[in-house]
């Protein structure tokens, strides 16, 4: 979620991460992004239609066809959130947003798990201040098992108190991992500060305190009072027939009752004291802010203040150049909105030690010249521009053009995401700069400063107390609905609809094109195939960092703003490395390319970039060798991995304050040859233009010498151990368990591994783990466990996080269902069930162009077929239980877990914290 252009990232997504959607996290992972082939060719061009419907019953149905993949998702909408919850439980919203998930009358917890799990797709929901949000994305041919959940959920729900003490466990630790983060509580001293005396002066998530004077009849009447057809919006987007969906609509939901809705909380913003706000973080660097009051969805000004904060935001602006002009790590803006009104706030990074005031002071004086001077015709010009262009490429996914309607019927209150096209087309330089007086006023700011406040180092323990016996609830069979069942019931191995054209260009680039008129754009994603642990020379460790962030300073003889100017003009977003890309309206494609080949294979590299980079860079390594989150990371490679690995090499500042300009260009000449680069044209472009175009400006560069090693060696099996990272902003442990399998990326054994792990860790709702960990136990809010498979090492994880008190016993947990994998084989109802779950994932990988581009270029730099999906599919669907179970025994070693912690110790734990 990081800005291309940031020193260590984006100096505005860790806060907008936070910004007015608390996501519930009960997703089914559908895993690394692949694509399948061995199909008929995609059609010249892609059907789109838009249905929409209000029923008798007040219910809003919009029906968006997109035939970009077999792939169809739902969003339904209800127009209720934190503002609605009663005086003094602000939580009410999300907690009953929890308990959406424990079923009802025809449908129980297990079956809705099991539903969810099987369909294999996305099952998510959010809340925010205003909009509660339950998201499907599942198989096309699934929509009514889907839909018929929704009904369910919409006509009735039963709220027990024995459910909710259940679901309150979760939630709470919910609340505990969000309290831990020091950007999360920036963010609710934000919202108080500047939304005082209204409902947005506080977020959806809640508190423990009113989780624990909430009732279940508390939530019940809250149930009553907004589940409602009309008080709700359906949006379903995907390869569905509108006609023939509409009728089957009518049929779920039109028999629901409508209810009189009770009065909305009236918004009446108070004026804003000017206050600054000095809090600590325990990022590697430290943050300066300056926040304003925006405008909400529903004010005429607000699609000028998008504009404005756009502007801000350019890499053409005042505020990016601090980062080059060496006074920030990285500075930016961004503005989030609500109905009512919104938060726009500009943010620097600076390093550990570094001047905060003095980076406070530049930015608001920046921000002052811009609310004085106003913002250039030409830079309102580009936004608008950009704008437009992303509104398009919106249609590139499934998800994403399901998430683009619902936010523009259910937020803004348009009649289609294309309404705010016209919103901008009408936006003047004048009125952004007349929004820029009045909404860039520091009589009407708040600042704030969180400064870096780093971990000590890991501690090595032999344990953290005495282990707990907690036998695991045994998994039953779960009889399915009789209309869940017919559906579920047929599994066949999937067919792609995509048939990609694949070359070699003489120079030795791969180039892998799909046509696809989804929307009228044009992608390119390219991966030069590389390994900074091996190719960087010994003592310039840090030299592909450098080399990356110069990358921003434009190529082919354009300095950084005029390079971003040149994408501006054409509206494109482009970026270069050893993963580049470059999205762009199909009538540019040809100037697209052209710019990201001059920046990918003529970078400017300046001398005076390089010195501001290389300081900053040092500087900012300076604090993450102390971060709490680098050191998790570093703690569990050092647990797995031995002591002279490449994979533990690491830049520190001295290492990046010797490099040279020098330096720089040879790790560029030596990492950067076509033939080991993959490019992956996707989009409204016939294959042979786009060899045309491609062949034209990279068809020239050539490759010198022989090509790197860029494989790491296989490594022994690792010995079990404890450490812990201390983290004294953490209110919540951060756990994972690791260990190395001595199982590759071609090993059949692979898939057998990947198949059990459905009914272990991956089939979420449906898995042992969520079933032992939350569901029943309510020890944990999140739990996820995972194969890493590569070319020569591979990795097994379980991650949770849990108060300090249940480490222990969610560990017990872990390694009894661990165990249970290995001592008895499924059951046939369980092997049919996580076949159903990985086979019904593959047409979702390629439910979004970019996806499907990733997973090409991963299989072209691991020698796989770009039908892999399909070929794992056919593994998948002869594997028998017993295979399953021999490879978890031959394979995982439940006592040579390495366990890292992050946070405070766990009771018992035998080491002592030390001093950050």
């Amino acid at each position: 979620m990081f800005l291309q252009r940031s020193m260590m990232g984006s100096p505005v997504a860790w806060l907008g991460a936070f910004l007015f959607v608390l996501t519930l996290e009960a997703q089914s992972d559908a895993g690394a992004a692949k694509s399948s082939g061995d199909a008929p060719s995609a059609p010249a061009e892609v059907r789109t239609s838009v249905l929409r419907a209000t029923l008798d019953n007040g219910l809003r149905v919009v029906l968006v066809r997109n035939t970009l993949a077999p792939v169809v998702s739902t969003v339904v909408n209800y127009r209720v959130g934190s503002n609605e919850a009663p005086e003094d439980f602000p939580g009410t919203a999300h907690a009953l947003e929890h308990m959406m998930f424990r079923g009802g009358p025809g449908l129980s917890r297990d079956q809705l798990s099991e539903i969810g799990a099987q369909i294999g797709g996305d099952f998510n929901a959010d809340t925010t201040q205003t909009v509660t949000q339950f998201l499907f994305t599942a198989p096309a041919a699934d929509l009514d098992v889907a839909l018929r959940v929704e009904a369910l959920r919409m006509r009735r729900l039963d709220v027990s108190e024995a459910g909710w003490a259940k679901e309150r466990g979760a939630i709470e630790q919910e609340v505990s991992r969000d309290l831990s983060n020091p950007e999360y509580v920036f963010y609710s001293h934000l919202l108080a500060a500047m939304f005082k005396g209204t409902p947005y002066a506080h977020d959806a998530l809640g508190t423990r305190p009113s989780f624990d004077k909430t009732s279940a009849a508390r939530l019940k009447s809250f149930y009553r009072q907004w589940y409602a057809p009309n008080n709700a919006i359906l949006v379903v987007v995907g390869d569905v027939d509108p006609d023939a969906m509409l009728a089957d609509i009518k049929q779920l939901f039109g028999s629901i009752p409508k209810k009189t809705l009770p009065l909305r909380p009236t918004i009446k913003l108070q004026p804003i004291t000017p206050i600054t706000l000095h809090l600590t973080t325990d990022q590697p660097y430290g943050h300066a802010v300056v926040a304003y009051r925006m405008p909400g969805y529903s004010s005429p000004d607000y699609a000028a203040a998008t504009i404005l904060a756009d502007a801000l935001d350019s890499r053409r602006g005042s505020l990016d150049a601090l980062a080059p002009e060496g006074k920030a790590l990285s500075a930016g803006f961004e503005a989030d909105t609500m109905p009512d009104a919104g938060l726009g706030f500009a943010l620097g990074e600076f390093a550990k030690g570094a001047d905060a005031e003095a980076l406070l002071k530049e930015m608001n004086q920046r921000l002052a010249a811009t609310r004085e001077s106003g913002v250039p015709l030409e830079m309102v010009e580009a936004a608008r521009r950009q704008e437009i262009a992303q509104l398009e490429r919106q249609k590139n996914s499934v998800p994403g053009l399901a998430n683009a309607w619902s936010t523009a019927l259910a937020f803004q209150n348009l009649d289609s995401p294309d309404a705010m096209k016209a919103a901008f087309e009408a936006v003047t330089a004048a009125d952004v700069n007349r929004v820029a007086r009045e909404l860039l006023d520091p009589e009407h700011a708040i600042s704030a400063i969180l400064t870096p406040q780093l971990s000590g180092n890991p501690i090595s323990s032999k344990g953290y107390g005495g282990a707990e016996s907690l036998a695991s609830a045994p998994t039953k069979p779960v009889k399915l609905p009789d209309w869940a069942e017919q559906a579920l019931s047929r599994v066949v191995v999937p067919q792609s609809s995509l048939n990609p054209v694949d070359t070699v260009l003489p120079n030795g680039l791969r180039l892998i094109v799909q046509r696809d008129a989804v929307s009228d754009t044009v992608s390119l994603y390219g991966g030069v195939h590389s390994n900074s642990d091996l190719e960087e020379p010994q003592g310039k460790d840090g030299v592909s960092e450098v080399l990356n962030r110069l990358f921003s300073y434009g190529g082919g003889g354009l300095d950084r703003v005029a390079f971003q100017t040149a994408l501006d003009d054409i509206a494109a977003v482009e970026r270069a490395g050893t993963r580049f890309n470059v999205q762009a309206p199909a009538n540019q494609f040809e100037r697209a390319v052209q710019l990201v080949a001059d920046n990918e294979l003529r970078p400017q590299l300046p001398e005076a970039a390089f010195k501001v980079v290389r300081s900053e860079l040092a500087q900012a390594v300076a604090g993450r060798l102390q971060a709490p989150d680098y050191l998790f990371h570093r703690a569990v490679s050092k647990a797995l991995l031995p002591a002279d690995d490449p994979g533990l090499r690491q830049a520190t500042p001295q290492t990046i304050s010797a490099l040279t300009l020098d330096d720089v260009h040879a790790y560029y000449q030596h990492v950067f040859r076509p033939d080991l680069t993959t490019v992956v044209v996707i989009g409204k472009v016939e294959p042979a233009e786009a060899e045309r175009v491609v062949a034209k400006y990279f068809g020239d560069w050539k490759a010198s010498g022989p090509k790197p090693d860029v494989d790491l060696s296989t490594v022994p099996a690792n010995a079990t151990s404890q450490a812990l990272v201390p983290d004294s902003s953490s209110l919540q442990d951060s756990v994972v368990l690791a260990e190395n399998v001595g199982v590759n990326l071609h090993d059949p054994d692979h898939y057998a591994l990947q198949l059990g792990n459905q009914l272990l860790g991956e089939g979420f709702y449906a898995s042992r783990l969520y079933r032992d960990l939350r569901a029943r136990s309510g020890l944990v809010y999140t739990v996820d466990s995972r194969f890493h498979f590569a070319r020569s090492r591979s990795t097994y994880t379980v991650r949770y996080g849990s108060d300090a008190d249940n480490v222990d016993k969610a560990r017990t947990i872990v390694l009894n269902d661990l165990r249970q994998m290995q001592a008895a084989p499924m059951s046939d109802t369980e092997l049919s069930r996580a076949k159903a779950m990985v086979l019904r994932r593959i047409p979702l990988q390629n439910d979004d162009t970019g996806q499907i581009a990733s997973s090409w270029l991963y299989y072209a730099e691991n020698d796989l077929p770009l039908d892999q999906l399909t070929v794992a599919a056919r593994h998948y669907a002869d594997l028998s239980a017993a295979q399953v179970r021999q490879a978890y025994r031959k394979w995982l070693r439940p006592e040579a877990f390495a366990e890292v912690v992050k946070g405070p110790p766990p009771r018992g734990s035998t080491a002592s914290e030390p001093r950050p």
